[in-house]
């Protein structure tokens, strides 16, 4: 098998599960509980929270643990929607988000909030311009991904955070493609609120965290015990949580040799497909583009198909995030970006790893350039173009 869906989930790495296994059978006290046992465990979540925050250059009492990605977009902006609603009920986003934000976008406008959602340009970047013209007196908060999970674009995540600042608005990222493979800093950026989820940089699934900036009061999204200073209920995860420190210990450790290394093989994969596989394109931009993500339209071919051909091949690829996929419907990143519904449903995404060698991407792109012909010798449209050429 050669794994080419890293943007979906990572493998959790043999160093972290190591690092795990002793808090599920030696140090399995209850961080709650009163004694020197559970105190084991206590230390080993401060000890993360610390680690944490150093990696973003937070504090550790800014970290909060979650069970992941989906909760921190949830828990960012029903939080600061309910607590800023005196100040107004406007929000901004953009259309290329994660289902996360749009869908709790959504639910908020069926309470009474209103939501304003940013274009995008042809490679999947937010319009600043846009943005600024959008922010009314009452725009209670910004929430813009760093880099989008289909197409790999880094969004202006900088600029975002000054435009917020400036005036005087909560800025959210979801953070959850970006982090662990691109640096972040949320003290240089402006950001208030960040999302996190370890499965996306080799860490266990089921766990992440979201970063709040200590000036801003939240309200608990889940309720029950005080753990998280109150604001976040249930007993903690100390296996997962341990193991999300240590994979983010890992992914940044040589992160800007490993960053160029990644970059390097997509830069090889993308220039063998688009020079040896006519009528395909690349989706997005190449200069602002997360290091291990790939996103091709091959012309006249079915994704669906060419991923199931690919899958019976060995090679695991997808048509858009994974969350995506299951809704069957077509992507709406492709869509903002003005792909047409062809191309959208031609569309394939592949995200490689610091584990992707040269020989897969080289057996990769022999697969696709034989399954992609086999699929398209019947094509009248093609044999008209090809005709017409000569």
């Amino acid at each position: 098998m050669i794994y080419m869906d890293n943007a979906a989930t990572t493998m959790t790495k043999k160093e972290v599960v190591d690092e795990m296994l002793k808090y599920f059978y030696i140090l399995y006290g209850n961080p709650s509980s009163v004694y020197e046992f559970a105190g084991e465990s206590r230390n080993a979540i401060e000890n993360a929270r610390k680690v944490l925050a150093g990696t973003i250059n937070a504090t550790p009492d800014e970290i909060y643990f979650t069970s992941g990605g989906t909760e921190s977009d949830n828990w960012a902006l029903r939080s600061v929607a309910k607590t800023c609603k005196n100040k107004g009920k406007h929000i901004i986003t953009s259309k290329i988000e994660h289902s996360a934000i749009l869908n709790t976008a959504k639910n908020l406008e069926d309470l009474g909030y209103e939501i304003s959602y940013i274009d995008v340009d042809e490679y999947g970047m937010i319009k600043l311009q846009q943005l600024k013209d959008m922010i009314r007196s009452d725009t209670i908060l910004i929430s813009v991904m760093a880099a989008n999970n289909e197409v790999g674009t880094i969004e202006p995540i900088h600029e975002i955070g000054k435009i917020a600042k400036d005036n005087d608005i909560i800025f959210h990222t979801d953070a959850v493609q970006s982090y662990g493979h691109i640096p972040m800093d949320v003290k240089k950026d402006n950001i208030d609120l960040l999302s996190v989820s370890a499965h996306k940089f080799n860490g266990p699934k089921g766990i992440g965290f979201l970063y709040i900036n200590k000036r801003l009061d939240m309200v608990p999204l889940i309720f029950g015990g005080g753990q998280e200073k109150g604001l976040r209920a249930g007993t903690y995860n100390v296996p997962s949580i341990v193991g999300m420190a240590k994979a983010a210990q890992i992914s940044l450790n040589n992160q800007t040799v490993k960053i160029m290394e990644l970059k390097n093989k997509r830069n090889y994969f993308i220039k063998r497909v688009l020079k040896e596989i006519p009528y395909s394109r690349l989706n997005g931009t190449l200069l602002n583009r997360l290091p291990g993500n790939i996103n091709f339209a091959f012309q006249f071919v079915s994704a669906s198909e060419l991923l199931a051909m690919l899958d019976i091949n060995g090679v695991c690829a997808s048509s858009a995030s994974a969350c995506q996929s299951e809704s069957g419907k077509p992507s709406h990143v492709l869509k903002a970006m003005g792909l047409s519904e062809e191309l959208s449903g031609s569309s394939v995404r592949f995200s490689i790893s610091d584990d992707t060698t040269y020989d897969d991407i080289n057996y990769v792109a022999d697969k696709l350039k034989e399954l992609i012909a086999e699929m398209r010798k019947d094509n009248e449209i093609i044999r008209y173009y090809n005709g017409n050429n000569k």
